[in-house]
């Protein structure tokens, strides 16, 4: 079973759910506020934080942005907000589900199953492949390890997820629908999930959108990642290609 952080200010339904996760197994421990919830998973190890929305000293949605600044624990965020474009914002955020009040304590176990199997099992670690090279990119997805030129890459849960995936299956397009149902385990999305987490990506490969060097995209149609292009050994760089027949500099 899990261990659980209840992240929750209403004192009725933050006692319902101790008692109800408790009754089904889990080990619970729970707060009243964003401050509280910070300092539990600074001191403690959970396996996955519910997050009411609606805390007396800070937004959830600024809560769940600091929580993410120190941890990959998977989040569910509880709220009765249902817009969707509230959603897609919470899921850019770092959220991995949620759950729209009210909800049944089979609803949530449902979700938290699903989450913990994905964080437990990762799309990426379906292959008992060894280590994945791609150009000077190492993905290990058995250690949950990555690496650039030689140097550790620092990755979130999700973008070593979404990095092990592409360079699986290198210089193949990925369709974005694809991307969302095997790195996401989502059946829809807007695309700014993706866009978003692959700047993250990006910026840690030392490259940009305008200047991809591994990571590219193919509007409209989807992602694919390849080694970048290797300059010829023999050539000067700040005199670029040679004339055909040109005999070289004496």
């Amino acid at each position: 079973m899990a261990s659980v952080l209840v992240v929750e200010d209403d004192q009725f339904v933050r006692s319902a759910l101790i008692r109800q996760l408790t009754d089904a197994s889990h080990t619970v421990r729970s707060v009243g506020t964003a401050l509280e919830a910070l300092r539990e998973v600074a001191h403690f190890r959970f396996d996955v934080v519910i997050l009411d929305l609606g805390l007396p000293d800070l937004d959830g949605s600024e809560a769940l942005k600091m929580l993410r600044g120190i941890t990959d624990v998977p989040v569910i965020v509880a709220t009765a907000r249902d817009d969707e474009a509230e959603v897609v914002r919470l899921l850019n955020a770092g959220a991995d589900d949620y759950l729209t009040k009210p909800f049944s304590v089979e609803h949530l176990s449902a979700r938290m199953a699903a989450v913990l199997r994905r964080v437990r099992t990762g799309p990426a670690e379906a292959a008992p492949s060894p280590v994945i090279r791609v150009g000077g990119l190492t993905v290990d997805p058995l250690r949950r390890q990555a690496g650039l030129d030689g140097v550790p890459l620092d990755l979130t849960r999700r973008e070593f997820d979404l990095l092990a995936f592409l360079a699986g299956r290198p210089g193949v397009v990925v369709p974005r629908k694809e991307l969302l149902a095997e790195v996401w385990q989502q059946s829809y999305g807007d695309d700014q999930t993706i866009d978003v987490h692959l700047s993250w990506l990006r910026r840690k490969l030392g490259e940009t959108a305008a200047r991809p060097r591994y990571l590219h995209t193919l509007r409209g149609v989807g992602v694919k990642l390849e080694p970048p292009l290797e300059q010829d050994p023999g050539q000067d760089p700040a005199q670029g290609p040679g004339l055909p027949g040109a005999e070289p500099p004496r």
